[in-house]
């Protein structure tokens, strides 16, 4: 039986597949281009091409395709065929570096933001040697950026290659001053943790809502939800585990470092964890692990849910970003050491990415935004709209003592007696964790907390690095002509600690007077939804920052404007579009069917025993009747509002309407629906339940 470490990356054209099947130079080379980002040669191209094409086609493989990432969020291929036709009418197996290098989709069907008329289709997919080649299926995945005939970037892995490169530029600037000369690049690495509810396909296959929208838009909640506590880190069902395990392996195959997965708060809620890898790695595995975390369910009989709020009144699903920064030679800029207060270095990347934040709380915040979202930010699994940062209690001290120029003496290092001489004693790590924090430093990492579960995290990262490549920035410029650089460098930490101290935050995110306390006293932007957020990347200081760092282009930042809030109108309109339906369709018909047969037993009885029978149906039929009356007001409002939504054409205005009319009509339609599911037979309401789904994967 084969080890994990005997088919770990078995379908990745990794280092060890390059080095084996290159000859010296060439894997040299390419290793280069890799490494160091050095332009790749054409014959280098033509050499990985061969031998790329020779080990797929070893492993079954019988097509190739440019896999990259569009701005619909998820991934795209289209595949061609290895074969070539021979003289003799055979076929021959051929794959150029040409073909490897680069591809030509069509464009005018992907979401261009205006970038790309509809009738100028051509579009260019270009290989990313630093992202390894994989299989999948019969298909040799090649990850791609994905650029218009003009050269703008219409994806979301070339602007997170480019804000990479900003954040590299200047943070060697840093360690140069620091007088290191042996560093050759600095990367940011990132790991994602993902949440995910796993529900049963027939009963996904009998609700509209969860097939058209990915969430439950009617659902009344069951008798027993979260309360006890008992999901949580619980002993894992085997139906479950098995998926797990055979979610893992598929994993394991294409590299993908999966660590940790556990039973989540919500019923049929879980997590699955990476170790931490290259940001624009780790995005690429994020990709294929949502789309492989759907296909494995359906083996099982499984739906993975991945919206960020499939349901009400339970914890909905994040993606925590832990984001650190490395040197190539393995020191991670975010390690405070055994005494963080003399660690200048440290200390100044700290400062970076307070002020970072603080600048650009906005950005971070928008890189978030999506329909889905707005239901879960705020909520008790979830951190508010506004964005605040966790340092811990030492970290602040030695922040205090900094800014008011006094001595800091150091944290002791407590030893946790747990009162059981068999159990061993450990020291007590010098910051707790706040799960209630949107951005949280955890020891040698920060744990950005906004991010819903269905979203690619290249676009929280992209900001991320741009924001940090700034304040590094703005260092950079000031230290480089500084006479005294330790006195500079001191004075430019304080004054960091000073400015922006206000974005600090280690209470509780969840109480109410936090968010006054941030908005009132502190100034801290709360941008609650979507239609709030995305218009600050139009923010001219915004702008500027990311044109700066050559990020993105003003083009391409108003394409990304319109792209994200088109997707946000669309999403919701086919929300309430499915709302009507269903409860036109399903719902009112189930009612109106139970309620009349209440009426005739209530008829019999009343015939049978005139001076008592009947009563309780009396009554039911009259609420049901009241309720009935409802939903068919509420639906036709809903629909007459979404008919005048079709009117308006501008983006902006629509989402505004959105959210200011047809949110609120949607909550109104689901209101009555809601309790009227808690007087109608079971028998007669027309698909699965709160109860059926959280809970029926046993």
């Amino acid at each position: 039986m084969n080890t994990v470490s005997d088919y770990f990356g078995s379908l990745v054209f990794d280092d060890r597949v390059m080095k084996a099947n290159l000859s010296a130079d060439v894997y040299k080379s390419l290793k280069k281009t890799i490494d160091e980002g050095a332009r790749l040669d054409d014959k280098v191209a033509d050499a990985v091409a061969t031998a790329m094409k020779d080990w797929a086609i070893s492993k079954g493989a019988t097509h190739f395709t440019h896999w990259f990432q569009p701005l619909t969020g998820i991934t795209a291929e289209k595949h061609d065929s290895f074969i070539t036709p021979a003289p003799d009418g055979r076929v021959i197996m051929e794959f150029s570096g040409k073909e490897l290098i680069k591809g030509e989709p069509d464009a005018s069907s992907f979401p261009s933001g205006g970038l790309r008329a509809t009738f100028e289709a051509r579009g260019y997919t270009a290989w990313d040697p630093t992202s390894y080649a994989f299989i999948k299926g019969k298909s040799l995945c090649i990850p791609t950026a994905f650029c218009s005939y003009g050269g703008e970037a219409l994806d979301k892995k070339t602007p997170l290659l480019r804000s990479m490169e900003a954040l590299n530029k200047q943070a060697m600037r840093i360690l140069r001053l620091f007088g290191n000369t042996g560093v050759k690049c600095v990367r940011t690495s990132v790991g994602p943790e993902q949440e995910y509810f796993l529900v049963e396909k027939e009963m996904f296959d009998q609700r509209k809502d969860l097939i058209f929208t990915g969430r439950t838009l009617f659902g009344a909640k069951p008798p027993k939800g979260q309360e006890m506590d008992d999901h949580y880190f619980g002993v894992i069902k085997p139906r479950v585990a098995a998926y797990m395990a055979e979610l893992n392996e598929e994993l394991w195959k294409l590299g993908i470092l999966a660590k940790t997965e556990h039973n989540e708060v919500a019923p049929a809620q879980h997590e699955l964890a990476p170790i931490y890898g290259t940001t624009n790695i780790a995005t690429d595995h994020n990709q294929l692990t949502m789309e492989i975390m759907q296909k494995v369910a359906r083996k099982h009989g499984l739906v993975c849910l991945l919206h960020e709020k499939p349901f009400a009144g339970v914890n909905g699903s994040g993606k925590h970003n832990n984001w650190s920064i490395a040197t190539d030679t393995g020191v991670n800029l975010l390690t405070p050491g055994e005494t963080p207060y003399e660690n200048a270095q440290f200390l100044l990347f700290l400062c970076a990415v307070i002020k970072a934040v603080d600048d650009y709380q906005d950005l971070l915040r928008l890189s978030v935004a999506t329909a889905g979202n707005d239901h879960r930010l705020g909520a008790n699994e979830a951190p508010p709209a506004v964005v605040s940062i966790f340092l811990g209690d030492e970290l602040n001290a030695v922040l205090d003592a900094i800014e008011n120029d006094a001595p800091y003496s150091g944290a002791e290092k407590t030893v946790m007696k747990l009162g059981v001489h068999v159990l061993p004693r450990f020291t007590r790590d010098t910051t707790d964790r706040n799960r209630t924090s949107p951005f949280a430093f955890t020891g040698n990492k920060f744990e950005f907390r906004m991010l819903g579960s269905s979203n690619s995290i290249a676009c929280a990262n992209i900001m991320l690095n741009a924001a940090v490549a700034e304040s590094l920035k703005i260092y950079a410029d000031r230290l480089e002509k500084a006479d005294d650089f330790e006195s500079a460098l001191h004075d430019m930490i304080k004054k960091t600690i000073k400015d922006h101290k206000r974005i600090i935050f280690n209470g509780n995110g969840y109480d109410d007077s936090w968010i006054k306390e941030a908005t009132e006293k502190r100034g801290l932007l709360n941008l609650r939804t979507t239609p709030d957020a995305l218009p600050e990347i139009l923010n001219p200081k915004n702008v500027k920052m990311l044109t700066s760092h050559k990020v993105f282009s003003e083009a391409e930042i108003r394409s990304r404007y319109e792209i994200t809030l088109e997707n946000y109108c669309k999403s919701v309109n086919i929300e309430g579009l499915t709302m009507v339906d269903m409860a036109k369709k399903e719902i009112l018909p189930a009612i109106e069917t139970y309620a009349s047969e209440l009426a005739t037993s209530y008829g019999v009885k009343k015939a049978a025993v005139p001076e008592l029978g009947g009563k309780y149906e009396k009554k039911l039929v009259a609420k049901l009747s009241a309720l009935i009356d409802q939903i068919d007001e509420a639906a036709e409002a809903l629909e007459k509002a979404l008919v005048k939504l079709q009117t308006v054409e501008d983006i902006t205005e629509e989402s505004v309407m959105i959210r200011d009319e047809i949110l609120p009509l949607m909550a109104a339609l689901r209101l009555p629906c809601d309790e009227a599911e808690t007087m109608t037979s079971e028998k007669y309401w027309p698909f699965p339940t709160y109860e059926d789904l959280l809970f029926g994967v046993r």
